[in-house]
């Protein structure tokens, strides 16, 4: 089964991704390329309320069917960047269901979802990509808390560093830029006393176009032919998230820490030959 939805690429949807969190860049009038990742903002969640999970999350969206666990998180992705798409662009996006894989880990019953999706225009494959969920049991406050995977010499061994924050009016607007209603990105309760989190969760998909955003401004003049995307630990509102890179030859490799040298989500970009 898949699902196929026709959309332009509008001016207001792009400046609104741009004024809130890129707006050191250009505006991007009619003609202008789509920055790699940013097609992350087209083709909102469109499910009826009535279709919703309790969490917010799609349950019945047409492509997943529905699992019997309450959580749902993004896990990571595999993009290829095959032509720009530009503003202005009459975008087809086909939605397919990929493998689902039920397991069992330390905090019990699992199921990982891919979910693909290619975006052509005048029937030329512009991006192909597949996205990672997971679902999950509830979470259970007795569990014992995991030692989170940490790298100390990141920043050290990076060519370049950056440093970003973001509150929670960033997260309304993305959510509202893609139709998002998880409610751990912007109910605090839901957030600590359903998902276990200290405080409100930064979108995944949210966290894919910054770290795409940040190894573009460090290589203005080469172009993306593919981003492989982890997320490992909770992104957290009003946290200061370092944003490392380490460039080997057509590869630079982008990694998310918070100030305790937690690893939160990596990118791995592979550039365009020039």
């Amino acid at each position: 089964m898949s699902v196929v939805r026709t959309e332009t690429v509008l001016v207001s949807v792009v400046e609104g991704y741009r004024g809130t969190f890129a707006a050191q860049e250009e505006v991007r009038e009619v003609g202008a390329v789509l920055p790699a990742a940013w097609e992350g903002v087209l083709f909102p969640f469109a499910v009826p309320l009535a279709d919703l999970r309790p969490d917010g999350t799609p349950a019945r969206d047409g492509i997943i069917p529905e699992i019997d666990l309450p959580r749902r998180m993004y896990a990571g992705e595999t993009t290829e960047f095959l032509r720009p798409l530009r503003v202005g662009d009459e975008v087809v996006q086909t939605t397919r269901l990929g493998s689902v894989v039920e397991k069992h880990g330390s905090r019990g019953r699992l199921v990982f979802v891919d979910v693909e999706r290619e975006y052509a225009v005048d029937g030329e494959p512009a991006i192909r990509s597949v996205w990672h969920d997971v679902f999950l049991e509830a979470a259970d406050p007795d569990a014992p808390v995991r030692s989170p995977r940490t790298d100390a010499d990141a920043v050290a061994a990076a060519d370049w560093s950056d440093e970003v924050a973001l509150d929670a009016r960033q997260l309304f607007r993305f959510s509202a830029l893609t139709f998002n209603t998880h409610l751990i990105h912007y109910d605090r309760a839901w957030a600590r006393d359903v998902e276990g989190l200290p405080d409100l969760l930064v979108h995944g998909p949210l966290t894919r176009i910054l770290l795409m955003d940040a190894a573009r401004r460090h290589h203005p003049q080469r172009e993306a032919a593919r981003l492989d995307v982890r997320a490992i630990a909770p992104t957290l509102v009003d946290r200061s998230v370092r944003v490392v890179g380490r460039d080997d030859g057509d590869r630079t490799v982008v990694t998310a820490l918070d100030a305790a040298d937690v690893v939160l989500a990596t990118a791995d970009i592979t550039w365009r030959d020039s």
